[in-house]
Parts: structure tokens; C-alpha cells; sequence
């Protein structure tokens, strides 16, 4: 499927084969373990040398070029670094978009990830979510509960959606929130005709707007039935922007309130600190199983040690992101996961002795980030 993302730019200076080879990789249809492993460690070697706060942190943790052969053993960075350093290879000011955190944990101070084009990041999401989400449709009538990108420029998921509008939504497609809110009534319309028409319809946005949006058609005493072939795509949970739910009482509410099964309410798992995303295939069974495609890997950590757990324990979860050639392929999550066949179950964020290992890798990447080591 040949779709046109709506941002290209020449690759920056210096990268750009592996840049190019990036993007063939991404655009094949698989990639086997050796193929996946080459290209890591060739990234690994970019950022070390390019991407001095993280090369320290390597130099401290005895991994340099010449002894990482494996991507498993790439040094994994805390995501809360991404709000202490510039995390990049070029420049800041070469960039072209910077996305930002919510800023949900630790106030005011926000994650930025530094992407110098969105070539590699635009590839990523439209070849991920045409195989995950658009289950063989080429468009969908669309509707995104999220703001657009002038009201939020900062923000991966208001790009990501954008994408998935312009490439994959038919011509009647458009957003229901917007500055003043969320516009109910045009929603309410839009939901009435495609009932009465019988077009199939993608409603997307963060999950909190769902819930914002289900408890004003229970206000109004609304339910709809949405035709065959209509999906709806939840994302980011509620960071207190709504009243928090239990996820199956989520699911259950969806499912009637858009007249749908379970399994045709999908949710993706990213963050701003990625360049690719996780999806499941559907929440008729929680936790859903979450998987990616084949240019990024998981695996499960203990925080404090950066060894992976035992198969079968519970871990937090590490992704060796391909997609991130600019920052660092590797990053530590503060999520908790447990691996299972064909992916990963999410068990929600770090508790206890975890969140405090989390912390303390953060400390320890930070101290070792801004040492005086040889850059």
C-alpha cells in the first residue's frame, strides 16, 4: 500500500545511508533476527559516537562499540532521562519537530524527544498501523478525539493521529475536539448517519476523551450501534484528565455505549520517548496481549541491575526502538510487563521496590551522563 505521509524532509547530514537503510528496513515486510541485530548495532554505534550524554553512560557500563555484539546488550536508557539531558545526535535547533511528555509526574518539567526530520517516525507509524489497525482497509471514515497539531505541536500523539487522518481516513473524516472542547452535537450527527448508512467508522483519541465523551451521551441518554467493520482506538489511559476507570469496566462502557464487540476496541501502547508503537488486537480478554513490528524488540528488566528477569516474571519493560536513530534506540520504561507468547502483557506502572529501582536508574544515568568522561 503506497500511502504519502504529510511530512518529508531530506535526511540530516551525515546519516544518510543508514537513514536509507532504515527506511528499506521498515518498509520490508519482516526482518529476521540477524538482519534486526546489524542494523541496532550500527545505530548503537551512531548514537555512541554522536550522543555524548549517552556515551558516557555506555563508557561507565564498560559497553562501547567494540564489545556490544548483541542489541540485547545495548545499554538501556531510563525515559526520565529524557527530561534532565538533549538527548540527540545533531543539534537541537536542526530538528524539525520536538515532541514533549505530558508532564504528568513530574509537573512542569517534560520529556523532549529530538527528531531532525519525520521521515523514519512517519514510516514507522503508517506501516504499523495499516497492518494493526486498518485490518485491510485501505480508508476509513475517521474520527479523532484529540486536539490537531496547531493546538498541540509538541505532542507525538496529536502527530500520530494526523497520519492516521491523512493517510488512511475517506474525505468525511475530520476532528471532534477542538479548542472549545469537544463538539458533541457534529459527533452525535456524524454517529446517527453512519448508523443510518451503515459506513464504518474509526473513532480515535486518548482514552481519557472517550471517557469524557461517553459520560456526555450517558447525560443525554444516547447509545448508538456503529456499523460492521467500525473500530475504535484508545491510547495514553486517563493521567487524571478524566475520572479514572477499571479497564474492563472501560471496555464494557465502550462496547455499549458504540454498540461493538470488545475485540473491535483496540488500544496502542507508545510514548513520546519511541518511535514506534504496540498494539493489541483487540480487549475482549484483559490484559490484551500487545505486540510490535519487526524493527523494534522487547525485553523485560530488573531496573536496578539491567539484567533481564527470568522468563515468566513480572519485569519492566525495555524496547529496543530501531526507529529512534536520532536519540537512542534503547529505553527503560517504568512499565511493568510480563512476556508471553507473541508479545507482552502490560501490567501497569512501577509500585513499590520497582518504581524505586526505576528512580535509582535514573540516578545512576544522570550521574554517569554528566560525569567529566571523555566525550
Amino acid at each position: 500500500m503506497n500511502h504519502t505521509s504529510i511530512a518529508r524532509q531530506a535526511p540530516a547530514s551525515g546519516t544518510e545511508t543508514l537513514v536509507a537503510d532504515l527506511l528499506a528496513f521498515i518498509a520490508q515486510p519482516d526482518a529476521t533476527d540477524d538482519a534486526f541485530n546489524a542494523l541496532a548495532l550500527r545505530l548503537f554505534a551512531h548514537q555512541f559516537q554522536h550522543n555524548v550524554p549517552f556515551q558516557r553512560f555506555c563508557q561507565q557500563r564498560g559497553r562501547t562499540p567494540r564489545t556490544v555484539k548483541s542489541w540485547a546488550d545495548i545499554p538501556a536508557v531510563p525515559i526520565n532521562a529524557f527530561k534532565d539531558l538533549t538527548l540527540s545526535c545533531v543539534p537541537p535547533e536542526r530538528c524539525e519537530r520536538v515532541f514533549m511528555t505530558s508532564g504528568t509526574t513530574r509537573g512542569d518539567v517534560k520529556g523532549r524527544h529530538y527528531h531532525p526530520h519525520l521521515q523514519v517516525y512517519d514510516l514507522s507509524m503508517t506501516r504499523n498501523f495499516d497492518q494493526r489497525f486498518m485490518a485491510g482497509r485501505d480508508r476509513v471514515r475517521m474520527g479523532i478525539l484529540f486536539p490537531d497539531e496547531q493546538l498541540m505541536p509538541n505532542s507525538s500523539l496529536a502527530h500520530y493521529l494526523a497520519l492516521a487522518l491523512h493517510d488512511f481516513g475517506t474525505p468525511g473524516s475530520r476532528y471532534y475536539l477542538d479548542a472549545n472542547g469537544l463538539q458533541l452535537d457534529a459527533l452525535c450527527a456524524t454517529l446517527a448517519e453512519v448508523q443510518a448508512s451503515g459506513e464504518p467508522l474509526a473513532l480515535l483519541g486518548a482514552s481519557y476523551s472517550f471517557v469524557h465523551l461517553m459520560d456526555a451521551l450517558q447525560a443525554r441518554g444516547l447509545q448508538f450501534k456503529l456499523p460492521a467493520g467500525s473500530r475504535l482506538l484508545d491510547t495514553g489511559g486517563f493521567k487524571g484528565q478524566s475520572r479514572e476507570m477499571d479497564m474492563d469496566a472501560f471496555y464494557d462502557q465502550l462496547a455499549a455505549t458504540f454498540g461493538l464487540p470488545r475485540s473491535a476496541c483496540i488500544n496502542m501502547y507508545g510514548m513520546t520517548e519511541l518511535s514506534t508503537q504496540f498494539y493489541d488486537d483487540g480487549n475482549a480478554v484483559l490484559p490484551a496481549v500487545k505486540s510490535g513490528p519487526h524493527w523494534i524488540r522487547s525485553r523485560l528488566l530488573d531496573p536496578l541491575s539491567g539484567l533481564e528477569v527470568p522468563t515468566g516474571e513480572r519485569g519492566i519493560l525495555a524496547h529496543c526502538d530501531l526507529g529512534n536513530f536520532n536519540s537512542v534506540t534503547t529505553i527503560l520504561t517504568e512499565d511493568v510487563g510480563v512476556a508471553v507468547a507473541g508479545g507482552f502483557l502490560l501490567l501497569g506502572r512501577a509500585q513499590g521496590a520497582q518504581a524505586k529501582g526505576c528512580s535509582l536508574a535514573v540516578d545512576d544515568f544522570l550521574r554517569a551522563a554528566q560525569s567529566g568522561a571523555a566525550a
